[in-house]
């Protein structure tokens, strides 16, 4: 019998790892973090996430793989939802777009880890926080899109998640599948932090 994987390339299946990890060793001596800091990252990672929904539409819309596009948000909506299919999408885009989706990508990262080094001084709240606004912003990102566009259309849906170092795909439920585990993985290991 073989286990087959959820995402391609296989590395990618080890992400789930990640916030059991982040829980096992934060458990014990918890994570600093005030309620505030994570509000406010929270709405900066939901902001963030709904930005990078609205570029993917208009990247989308610019190569004309979203139908539409050109009427209102409705007609979008009615037009695209079963047309659009990231994971295939990505194939039909010119190489100048994908070098900026590469970049892209690459920016969002630092953004998020620059959100987190500015949060705290401590290494391991500075974890927690890159994880907890990376979970958020991951899952308003697909909300906005399901929003906007209707896509996706089932949990299922096979997506392109990164594309450093390589293409990273694997149906819709498992970035938000480890999103959720990040977010409970913080939640659970949070503590206040001692008044000063």
């Amino acid at each position: 019998m073989t286990i087959g994987l959820v995402a391609q390339p296989w590395w990618v299946n080890l992400l789930v790892l990640v916030p059991l990890l982040a829980w096992f060793s934060w458990r014990r001596g918890g994570v600093s973090l005030c309620a505030r800091q994570l509000l406010i990252t929270g709405v900066f990672a939901a902001s963030f996430g709904f930005l990078e929904a609205v570029v993917v539409v208009y990247l989308r819309a610019a190569t004309g793989l979203l139908p539409g596009y050109q009427g209102t948000l409705s007609d979008v909506i009615r037009m695209s939802g079963g047309f659009y299919q990231q994971s295939q999408s990505i194939s039909q885009f010119p190489k100048s777009l994908l070098t900026l989706e590469f970049l892209r990508e690459a920016a969002t990262i630092l953004m998020l880890l620059s959100v987190a080094l500015v949060t705290s001084a401590k290494s391991r709240a500075r974890a927690a926080v890159f994880l907890w606004t990376f979970a958020i912003w991951d899952i308003v990102y697909y909300a906005a899109l399901w929003a906007t566009v209707r896509w996706p259309t089932s949990l299922r849906d096979p997506d392109v998640l990164f594309l450093i170092p390589v293409p990273w795909l694997s149906p819709v439920w498992f970035p938000l599948l480890v999103s959720a585990l990040a977010l409970a993985a913080v939640l659970l290991c949070r503590v206040s932090p001692p008044k000063s």
